[in-house]
């Protein structure tokens, strides 16, 4: 009898539990006993495009572990976020859309809610993957950036996170506490969240030294999460810091005499490979802790870079690496030419872990499960972003960018390419093959609206995507 891998007995397993019987409104399926449970760690990169990564093409960053990862794992060459990190954050823990969680934008930008609106209350007004699987019986954490709704002390943990180490704004802090430590820019309206960050920790200010560097901090706090909770199943929401401007030297490239708070372009090449490292530094620790095998980690960008596509309705600010690789779970498959977005996240989790997605809740996300099974050699044949009224929609052939209630966009045939280039504008073509793509995205977004606003803006500024001299305002980002 052929003794099976790891990899071959869990997507038995999980295969087997597809076929349960659902009580309906529900769509899920999964392991097939919480024993058999895998680990998630859900990594989200900060202004990083998928254009950053060597594995996605880039000739000049070295960035060896996400490559590994990708190599032995599963790599889309089309993976799309939302093109601003809040929409793509809360996309992301909902497996909603905008249009169905509320969240188009910043609150009090163009198309986003008010800042007292349900919608900006993640913890009440929504259902996340924290909710669902510490339910289930996960234990679960949050590192790094979560720049969401809510005050302290219970903001993250009323969102079903049992621990967390977040960098903090002043806001975040609690009451009574002063930040003693780094600030960004020249004046102390933000807190440092690179060298003498504030961070706070489970509710409590931690106070750092000069010396200290946020992104290792959040990193030793995961490691130390993984380890008092390797006996159950856990799931780390890890929001690493890294890309976001503003680029300073890292431990690897902070020389003697050099400047640890000055913010400089030649710096976001070591940026980029310091957040590789780390994530080198943590399967590291996985295969340690005999964690390895049994745990999937997804690793996201939460919108293109910064100054080159971030803020803009189109493909450049959507795309993002997405890689997921679990050796004992997720079937090797390098790079895949098949669609997913980050709605997707949620519904995979469940479906690997046999949690119930929740009923009489519209969950826009495709579980990818299946797929990284090796059951399945396709994914969804359409994918969605979205900023304001602004909406992007693609398929493996064709892309319509920039498309508003008041305003087509631009169409583009792709052909079999992912980067933007060989790209041909058909906006204004009429032949058979174009009407009738216009036609079957006309069918979709009628089912992804959008708020319909002024072409002259609205709370939120002034319109995105049209023009070089608002990519420019824009470049920098404002998180």
């Amino acid at each position: 009898m052929k003794e099976l891998n790891r990899r071959e007995f869990m997507a038995g397993a999980m295969a087997g539990a597809f076929g349960m019987t659902m009580s309906p409104g529900v769509r899920a399926a999964g392991a097939a006993s919480p024993a058999q449970r895998p680990n998630f760690i859900v990594l989200l990169a900060d202004d990083m495009g998928a254009k950053e990564l060597s594995c996605y093409g880039n000739a000049v960053h070295r960035t060896p572990n996400l490559d590994k990862l990708a190599e032995t794992g599963v790599k889309f060459e089309t993976g799309y976020a939302a093109p601003l990190c809040h929409p793509t954050r809360v996309m992301l823990m909902t497996g909603q859309y905008g249009c169905h969680n509320g969240v188009l934008n910043f609150a009090n930008r163009r198309g986003g809610p008010a800042p007292d609106a349900p919608a900006e209350d993640i913890a009440k007004s929504h259902v996340t993957f924290a909710n669902l699987l510490k339910r289930a019986g996960y234990a679960t954490a949050l590192s790094g950036k979560w720049q969401l709704s809510g005050r302290q002390p219970g903001m993250i943990r009323e969102c079903d996170f049992d621990e967390y180490c977040m960098w903090a704004y002043k806001a975040d802090l609690p009451k009574g506490v002063t930040h003693t430590g780094g600030w960004e820019g020249n004046g102390k309206d933000k807190p440092a969240r690179y060298w003498n960050p504030c961070v706070v920790k489970n509710g409590e200010y931690v106070p750092t030294k000069p010396d200290d560097y946020g992104p290792d901090l959040h990193h030793d706090f995961v490691v130390d999460f993984m380890k008092r909770n390797k006996e159950k199943p856990f799931c780390v929401y890890y929001t690493m810091c890294l890309t976001h401007a503003p680029h300073l030297p890292t431990p690897d490239t902070l020389k003697p005499g050099m400047d640890r708070h000055k913010h400089g372009p030649e710096n976001f090449k070591g940026c980029i490979e310091y957040a590789d490292k780390l994530v080198g530094k943590l399967t590291t620790a996985l295969d340690e802790l005999g964690l390895r095998e049994n745990t999937v980690v997804f690793f996201a960008g939460d919108n293109g870079t910064g100054g080159e596509g971030k803020a803009q309705p189109t493909e450049l600010g959507a795309r993002v690496p997405m890689i997921i690789n679990g050796p004992g779970i997720v079937k090797q498959r390098g790079a895949t030419m098949e669609l997913t977005d980050l709605s997707d996240v949620l519904p995979t989790m469940m479906d690997l872990a046999g949690v119930k997605l929740p009923e009489h809740r519209v969950i826009d996300g495709k579980s990818l499960a299946p797929f990284l099974l090796g059951k399945s050699e396709t994914t969804r044949e359409w994918i969605h972003s979205f900023l304001g009224d602004a909406r992007i929609l693609r398929t493996k052939r064709w892309l319509l960018e920039d498309n508003t209630p008041l305003h087509y966009g631009r169409l583009y045939d792709c052909g079999d390419s992912r980067n933007g280039v060989g790209y041909r504008e058909v906006t204004r073509e009429e032949s058979p093959e174009v009407l009738a793509v216009k036609e079957q995205f006309k069918a979709l977004l009628d089912k992804l609206p959008a708020p319909v606003l002024s072409e002259e803006g609205a709370a939120g500024g002034p319109k995105p995507g049209r023009g070089e001299a608002r990519k420019a305002k824009r470049a920098a980002g404002e998180e």
